[in-house]
């Protein structure tokens, strides 16, 4: 018996092999999850997300486009979820977009409000609009996660306007919790340590930022992918009915150090 037989759910954020939500995925289908996915809007997109689920041994997957920043697109999908799957027990939102020129070059004080606002949007606002769409086809109650970042706590350099996000992120996500927590949803968050994956590329210094990890946090390593698929397969699971509204961080202990 799997930890999470007969449950079924939706993984949003798919990039390629080295995103976190593959590793969540790849945890929860060990378990015996069945998930179903999305993927942003490209045939590009679609290959490279393809070709990830067939990795996690998942043969003809439930595989669907979807621009989490458009209500008609974010509709259409749960329509068909409510249609076709019946119900969701679980959600995982694992997706974050800034422009990458302000995480790199620009100051944060001169972040241009249009691109501001899109962070907010697709990073911290999608997770409220899925959360939204979800809760009412948890018919036996379920939970959600999302992923976030220490730059939520602390002023990362190079981070900028994406900590501002994910700060936003883990506010919403307490918020969140406390709507949905009389119909039995829990929403908790995830607080990843770096990967290099698609997206962490975008933020400057990753490589020097991960050597630091190694030296000084109290694991003396980096993060791995299975290190959050498996908090994620517990957050998801029975095992944590108890927990919501919190932000847990798998960063090898990195958070807690002074320097």
């Amino acid at each position: 018996m799997g930890l999470m037989d007969g449950k079924r759910g939706l993984i949003i954020g798919i990039a390629n092999e080295s995103s976190y939500a593959y590793f969540i995925a790849q945890s929860l289908i060990r378990e015996g999850a069945e998930c179903i996915f999305t993927h942003l809007p490209g045939e590009r997109m679609e290959r490279r997300c393809r070709r990830a689920i067939e990795q996690l041994g998942v043969e003809d997957p439930w595989l669907r486009s979807m621009d989490a920043s458009d209500d008609e697109d974010l509709d259409t999908v749960f329509e068909e979820i409510d249609e076709t799957i019946k119900r969701l027990d679980f959600v995982v939102h694992s997706i974050a977009y800034a422009d990458k020129d302000w995480l790199k070059d620009g100051r944060f004080v001169s972040t241009p409000r249009e691109v501001f606002a899109q962070a907010l949007d697709i990073s911290t606002y999608t997770y409220m609009a899925v959360a939204n769409r979800a809760a009412p086809l948890m018919l036996d109650g379920g939970s959600m996660i999302a992923m976030s970042y220490y730059g939520a706590e602390k002023a990362v350099p190079g981070y900028n306007v994406m900590g501002v996000a994910k700060a936003a992120l883990e506010a919403a996500t307490r918020y969140l919790a406390s709507d949905l927590g009389p119909y039995g949803v829990r929403v908790n968050a995830i607080s990843g340590g770096p990967l290099r994956t698609m997206s962490a590329m975008a933020v400057e210094g990753l490589a020097e930022m991960l050597r630091w990890v190694e030296h000084k946090a109290p694991l003396r390593r980096n993060v791995t992918g299975p290190d959050v698929g498996d908090t994620a397969l517990y957050l998801l699971s029975d095992l944590s009915r108890g927990v919501t509204g919190e932000v847990i961080h798998v960063d090898c202990g990195m958070n807690i150090m002074g320097l």
